[in-house]
């Protein structure tokens, strides 16, 4: 058997070590839960039902709460990467559902204010002959 230099194994047992180190590390680099972003894709939700998605958009709602749903069950999974981006998605969903609401809402007051204004003019016109 060769004999090592004291100075080759410190080198050695300096790069082992270093592998070591890199191997744990890469190994525990896992992303953390996603929790902030699943209490903000929950708000988003939330918001989008009180705004009238559930009436005027409720193909965008349902899809929010499928992602989210997904989202739980990545997490339940230790799938965290996928957890956040459903997450994510979940919250662009209930955002774009919220909007959809509310420009649905504000089309219909504004079809009844013209419906309404069109009674008046109706009137007016009656009453000058």
């Amino acid at each position: 058997m060769k004999k090592v230099s004291e100075y080759e194994w410190y080198g050695r047992m300096g790069l082992l070590t270093g592998v070591v180190l890199l191997s744990v590390s890469c190994a525990s680099n896992k992303p953390p839960v996603p929790t902030e972003q699943m209490a903000v894709s929950r708000a988003a939700i939330a918001e989008a039902v009180s705004a009238g998605a559930t009436e005027f958009a409720p193909v965008e709602l349902g899809a929010a709460q499928d992602k989210l749903a997904a989202a739980d069950k990545a997490v339940a999974a230790e799938d965290n990467g996928s957890a956040k981006w459903l997450a994510e998605q979940a919250q662009l969903d209930a955002q774009l559902a919220a909007k959809k609401a509310r420009t649905a809402k504000a089309q219909k007051a504004a079809e009844a204010l013209q419906e309404s204004n069109q009674v008046l003019r109706e009137e007016i016109s009656r009453s000058a002959k």
